[in-house]
């Protein structure tokens, strides 16, 4: 998690450590050049005696995630001189070597919850590497994945998105992520934030999940969720984040972020639409392999 001053959330991603003092960076997908220039900015203003530089390298690189099933096994198929196994690269990590006779930093990472590995190469093997991947991957009817499957899969296991679950005003603790808050580290960005009274007061807007009464009915982005409908002057208490029709659990989905929502499980809430009003109950923001069993395999 990255958070401004503020100790908003501001990016997300994932570092990995590549030598002793040598780290890359994944943002968010549109965020790297902000981040570079955030970065950059910190350096020169608060932290110029440090010998550290920042090298933006997203276009010397071309990543794919390969999500599902079968995802170790299109690898196996295509070679490799990495041990794939769930022992030898468990989760959260990444080795070096080759794919399918292409370098490779490969890294056991997933924002679909699925069993995933994202593969980097050098750009100039970018479109060879994507034909071998989609050739080797035929018999077991492998085909690209677009944000929208992604934005499903991502929402069902309740992994949030930076700028739809956070809106500039939502901390790490809003969004049931206080368990990615250091409390060893002596200071960070945001840290003496984090602890203003403004933050820390109840009736703060907390991400909780949404199933609509009537399990065909999907909410829109954005809806308002409110205290009671009336003719007029309703008080907001929420709104909805992510509103996805789910075909694993055949209903619909969705994250709001409410008022005091992880004290509210179980309630049932309102939102009033154009021409109708939706009724839904406030149940976890994890709809669905709560475990994380299917990307730890």
């Amino acid at each position: 998690l990255m958070m401004n001053e503020m100790g908003f959330l501001m990016d997300d991603g994932v570092t990995a450590k590549l030598g002793e003092n040598h780290y890359l960076m994944h943002t968010t997908s549109g965020g790297s050049d902000r981040i570079a220039a955030w970065l950059e900015e910190w350096l020169q203003t608060e932290w110029y005696d440090m010998k550290v530089y920042i090298t933006p390298v997203t276009e010397q690189w071309s990543q794919y995630a390969i999500a599902g099933p079968n995802a170790r096994k299109v690898l196996e198929k295509l070679g490799t001189d990495i041990d794939l196994s769930n022992e030898a690269l468990p989760f959260m990590s990444f080795k070096t070597g080759t794919v399918g006779g292409f370098p490779v930093r490969l890294f056991r990472i997933s924002f679909s919850g699925e069993l995933s590995f994202e593969v980097a190469t050098p750009a100039n093997y970018g479109q060879d590497l994507w034909d071998k991947i989609l050739d080797a991957g035929k018999e077991f009817d492998i085909a690209p994945y677009g944000t929208e499957a992604l934005h499903v899969l991502r929402a069902e296991k309740g992994f949030i998105v930076v700028g739809d679950e956070t809106d500039g005003t939502v901390t790490p603790h809003d969004v049931g992520m206080s368990w990615a808050v250091s409390k060893k580290k002596p200071d960070y960005i945001g840290k003496r934030s984090l602890e203003q009274a403004f933050l820390t007061e109840p009736g703060r807007k907390q991400l909780v999940g949404l199933a609509t009464i009537d399990p065909d009915e999907v909410l829109p982005d954005g809806a308002p969720a409110v205290e009671q409908v009336k003719d007029s002057n309703m008080t907001q208490i929420g709104h909805v984040t992510s509103s996805y029709w789910s075909p694993t659990l055949k209903r619909s989905i969705a994250m709001a972020l409410v008022k005091n929502g992880s004290k509210r499980m179980g309630e049932k809430i309102s939102f009033p639409l154009e021409d109708k009003v939706v009724v839904a109950e406030i149940v976890d923001p994890v709809f669905y392999d709560k475990e994380g069993a299917r990307q730890n395999v």
